[in-house]
């Protein structure tokens, strides 16, 4: 029997190893080798192989044992040994007869097999070992199941890993890299998720004629759920508006899609724009967080005209109006944002909101929006992100179509009350 603290101080080295070695097509040979080698004289193994399920069948894929010509090839996944070791995990084949599927018919084998099973999201193995003389039960369970448990972790652990890389690439990819250059605006945005990827989006549209369109969007819940049906949201708007359809429209048949999605996560709130050179902003508002107009004092909120998208089968929304002066710093943001606690359980709040985007509304947009967010992450004293959040801050900085004395210049610099809604 080997001496426990010694065993005990092996296994763990042995484990950690498996935890960080480098994954590749040699990663399950270079361990079967390392279990062979560091611990088949003491715990008495030996011929370590690999077998591969491919389509109900275990192929044998690798041996240490330069002469395999003994070790049968194919094994039915079917066969009863090796439902024992994918029901049990692993499994010891004693006497030695019980492991004879491991074998040709033609070949007289004496040794008993210990057996274990490991996979990935996509692939599955069985590891197989023969028992020399002098084994003992309890060490060969343990050296199997603590190898298998770890050996499952990482396999799934990497495959998880790689999963959520692709994830984050595909929401990066689906988020604006840039915001459009639209003579007389300065735009600027933002998103934080609370997690690897997350359940908020923002878009830019360019059309025809120096108009330019805005979205932002918000999915119930976050984490990959929420990312999975933002994907679907921002392809279905970018289509939509790519065939000109017009904008309730276009939210309606997302209503549709998002009606039956199967993730977790299935309502999605979303303010969608579009505004003109001069001013002229049309908006829907399907049961986002009002965006925030503010020139000077004012401030106006560009509330919901419809309800969420996601809750009912059929839905109407409304489409507003609303101009933006010269010097109007517009702000779109998602709950995240208002909603940051702070040690106290406080929400960060629309009035601070509001408060803040006063204060700085005389710097351009870029700065506008590093500025909110400095002030709401120290609010929360630096804390992760508890839910997604996202700003975009659109800023009206002149008409570009009109041509102004510097009278109007000067009066155009001090903020005028806003044109009534129409």
């Amino acid at each position: 029997m080997l001496e426990p603290k010694i065993f005990y101080r092996e296994l763990d080295a042995l484990l950690a190893k498996i935890r960080i070695e480098q994954v590749g097509v040699n990663f399950l040979p270079h361990m079967l080798a390392e279990l062979d080698s560091n611990f088949g004289q003491r715990l008495h193994f030996k011929d370590g192989r690999i077998y591969e399920l491919v389509e109900r069948l275990f192929i044998l894929s690798h041996s240490d044992k330069e002469d395999a010509s003994c070790f049968t090839t194919e094994i039915s996944f079917t066969q009863e040994a090796v439902q024992l070791v994918y029901k049990n995990r692993s499994y010891i084949f004693d006497p030695p007869e019980a492991g004879s599927v491991f074998f040709k018919a033609d070949c007289s084998q004496l040794d008993s097999q210990a057996a274990f099973w490991i996979h990935s999201p996509e692939k599955q193995w069985l590891f197989v070992f023969s028992l020399t003389d002098g084994w003992i039960r309890e060490e060969v369970n343990l050296f199997l199941n603590s190898v298998r448990t770890a050996m499952n972790y990482r396999l799934f652990s990497d495959a998880i890993g790689a999963r959520f890389g692709q994830a984050i690439q595909i929401q990066k990819s689906l988020l604006p890299a840039d915001a459009p250059v639209i003579p007389g605006y300065q735009i600027a945005g933002r998103s934080q998720p609370a997690e690897l990827v997350g359940g908020d989006f923002f878009d830019y549209y360019e059309m025809e004629g120096g108009t330019f369109g805005v979205a932002i969007g918000d999915a119930s819940g976050h984490g990959l759920p929420a990312a999975l049906l933002i994907r679907d949201v921002v392809i279905g708007l970018r289509m939509g508006l790519a065939m000109e359809f017009r904008t309730p429209h276009t939210l309606r048949r997302l209503n549709s899609v998002i009606q039956r999605s199967t993730y977790a996560s299935n309502y999605v709130s979303l303010f969608i724009a579009e505004i003109e050179q001069d001013g002229h902003l049309f908006y829907v508002n399907a049961g986002h967080p009002g965006p925030l107009l503010v020139h000077g004092q004012e401030i106006r909120e560009l509330a919901a005209t419809g309800i969420t998208l996601g809750f009912l089968k059929d839905i109407q929304l409304g489409r507003n109006y609303v101009h933006l002066p010269t010097g109007a710093a517009l702000a779109l943001y998602s709950d995240g944002i208002v909603e940051r606690l702070n040690e106290k359980g406080e929400m960060f709040g629309i009035e601070r909101l509001k408060a803040s985007l006063v204060r700085h509304q005389h710097l351009e947009s870029q700065a506008i929006l590093e500025l909110v967010f400095e002030t709401v992450i120290e609010f929360g004293h630096g804390a992760p992100w508890e839910d997604d959040a996202t700003l975009v801050v659109i800023k009206k900085t002149a008409d570009p179509i009109l041509e102004k004395t510097p009278a109007d210049q000067a009066s155009a610099n001090s903020p005028a009350p806003f044109p009534a809604e129409r």
